[in-house]
């Protein structure tokens, strides 16, 4: 056994061995940490992940579809040149090449498309080529408005705007939510009318009835 006397002295000389121990284990602790943070979230990952935009202000690039009419001028080539809609197939009838598929195109894919069918099949040495969308397939509005219908789609339109273009609202509607089936979708999906929602050509938008 250790005699008493020696007790106090041996703990004296041992603490500063313990405290500065005791320090040198934060920076590892800190270190590791870091570590573990670095992996998880390395910065190609951030890169990848942009922030995403505020609601309502980012709308994706609208893609023919069927019923659209789109504007298709070849320079210099007047017989090229015209109005043509995208039929049922998703197609459209363009002379001297055919058909040429313009459904899920954007107008600068179409520009392309119609660009290199012309350059391949030999037609034009230089085709300059451009796109626009004289008329997009209408939206609809059901429920709960003073005229429900068919109405001509614009750009930047939005949910409210369409109500008001069928008339607003009537007593019995729902103010707070609206459902909205997209082209394409099966089912309606519920929106917040307190956001900016966003209408797209073929939408089908219902205004439900509110619970009193």
């Amino acid at each position: 056994m250790t005699h008493p006397c020696m007790t106090r002295p041996l703990l004296l000389a041992l603490a500063p061995l313990v405290l500065l121990a005791g320090c040198g284990m934060t920076p590892v602790s800190d270190e590791l940490d870091t570590g573990s943070i670095q992996r998880a979230t390395p910065a190609a990952a951030l890169a990848e992940s942009p922030d995403p935009a505020p609601l309502g202000e980012a709308r994706p690039t609208p893609r023919l579809q069927p019923g659209d009419k789109a504007k298709i001028i070849v320079y210099g080539e007047e017989r090229l040149s015209g109005d043509y809609e995208v039929d049922t197939n998703g197609t459209i009838q363009v002379p001297l090449i055919g058909s040429v598929t313009a459904a899920g195109l954007t107008k600068k894919e179409l520009q392309q498309v119609i660009a290199d069918r012309l350059r391949k099949g030999q037609i034009l040495r230089h085709p300059v080529v451009t796109v626009d969308v004289s008329s997009f397939r209408p939206f609809y509005v059901l429920g709960e408005v003073e005229k429900p219908g068919e109405y001509a789609y614009r750009n930047g339109l939005s949910v409210m705007s369409a109500v008001a273009v069928a008339g607003g609202f009537t007593y019995r509607a729902s103010k707070y939510k609206v459902k909205i089936q997209r082209a394409g979708e099966q089912g309606f999906t519920e929106h917040d009318l307190a956001s900016n929602v966003p209408v797209y050509p073929g939408d089908l938008i219902s205004v439900p009835e509110r619970y009193f």
